[in-house]
């Protein structure tokens, strides 16, 4: 069987309708644009399977007839001649095999590179969320009582009323640290006997939410802050690996260009005319018996790859895996400051925003970004043909 040359590449870049796959009766708005295209490279697979598995079927046929007919003669001369057929039938086997293996590899190997454009969008989005996420300056602001107007007016009340014999002021990088600062202002209002008590009463109701909501969740702020970009770091890490990827999948077709070179210039194009000529020579060499190592190897290159994709596939689920854990961590240290209801008039809206930020996240962690439906027995099937309940 000769998989049509056209709609081998088409798959590269271009989705079958998805009126195609009615008969599996899958609901197809749980389903994602990839999940789709798998389920129908899997009907490929089968469909090659199945025809070769009727050719093979006919050659036994034809097998068994001629070893009838090598038994039921004594003559010299037939037996030459159903020998000679047998050869041709063996030889025929071979050639069946070879060709299974080719039509498959190359369907494999494009859906190979539809993962990986896929999966390389996945990584860039990931990239843009790690990117926008609160930055040190906004966390600062949240975690830091000096960035709130309520706590600079009571600093500069006490400042104001601070006794000229015994009060101080702290220099700038003490005084812009939350905990030196929150001493200071506590000793200073408590001791400063230029101020009432109702004055000081008042001072403290005017920051006590504050004081409490930045002193506990400072250090869980911060947390968040620096192993975001831990992820981002990690993903930049993971896109540095799709990229190398793609030069070691695309090195058989002898296309040059860097994958991301590739998606800014919309050259999947170039990428389906290198391919169709490596396919064509492969066609070509596979007719030939004295080139049957030649084809082996070209066989072996598009293969290969593939292996190295799942590779990838395991280490970027590993990652995805890790991501939702941290966002799931962060989520629960958002969640667990107790006095948000009693101090939510002064708690600042950047905080509930951080959250529903995170929640969000959680959700894309465990959908968008993770690529499921390219994990376990349908991976297997893809990549190598196996299918489990077979």
């Amino acid at each position: 069987m000769k998989i049509t040359l056209f709609i081998l590449l088409l798959m590269l870049i271009e989705p079958i309708a998805a009126n195609n796959a009615r008969s599996l009766s899958i609901n197809r708005k749980a389903e994602s644009k990839i999940e789709i295209e798998i389920i129908q490279l899997i009907q490929a697979i089968h469909s090659i399977k199945e025809y070769y598995e009727i050719k093979t079927d006919l050659l036994y046929l034809k097998l068994s007839i001629v070893n009838k007919k090598l038994r039921s003669t004594s003559k010299p001369n037939e037996q030459l001649i159903w020998l000679v057929k047998k050869d041709e039938i063996k030889e025929r086997f071979v050639l069946l095999r070879i060709n299974e293996k080719s039509d498959i590899s190359k369907i494999r190997y494009i859906k190979g590179l539809q993962i990986i454009k896929l999966l390389y969008e996945k990584t860039l989005a990931l990239d843009h969320h790690f990117t926008s996420v609160s930055t040190f300056a906004e966390i600062n602001k949240i975690s830091n009582p000096n960035e709130y107007p309520e706590f600079a007016s009571v600093k500069e009340l006490l400042k104001s009323k601070k006794d000229k014999k015994s009060g101080f002021d702290l220099t700038k990088v003490l005084g812009n640290n939350i905990y030196t600062s929150v001493v200071h202002s506590f000793v200073s209002l408590f001791t400063n006997t230029n101020t009432s008590k109702d004055e000081k009463e008042s001072s403290l109701r005017e920051i006590e939410c504050i004081l409490d909501f930045t002193l506990r969740m400072h250090n869980d702020l911060n947390t968040i802050y620096f192993e975001t970009k831990f992820l981002q770091k990690s993903n930049d890490n993971i896109i540095n690996e799709l990229q190398q990827l793609f030069v070691d999948f695309t090195k058989p077709i002898q296309y040059k260009k860097q994958l991301k070179e590739c998606r800014n210039g919309d050259d999947w194009d170039s990428v389906r005319e290198n391919l169709e000529i490596y396919l064509k020579e492969l066609d070509k060499v596979l007719l030939d018996e004295s080139q049957r190592r030649k084809a082996q190897k070209m066989q072996i290159n598009l293969e290969f790859p593939i292996d190295r994709l799942l590779q990838f596939i395991t280490q970027y689920n590993a990652f995805i895996d890790q991501g939702a854990k941290f966002y799931e961590k962060f989520g629960i240290m958002l969640n667990s400051y107790e006095n948000e209801e009693q101090c939510g008039d002064k708690i600042p809206i950047a905080y509930s925003q951080l959250k529903e930020s995170v929640a969000i996240s959680i959700d894309k962690f465990n959908t968008a970004y993770k690529p499921v439906e390219i994990n376990g027995s349908k991976m297997k099937e893809i990549l190598y043909g196996i299918n489990e309940y077979e």
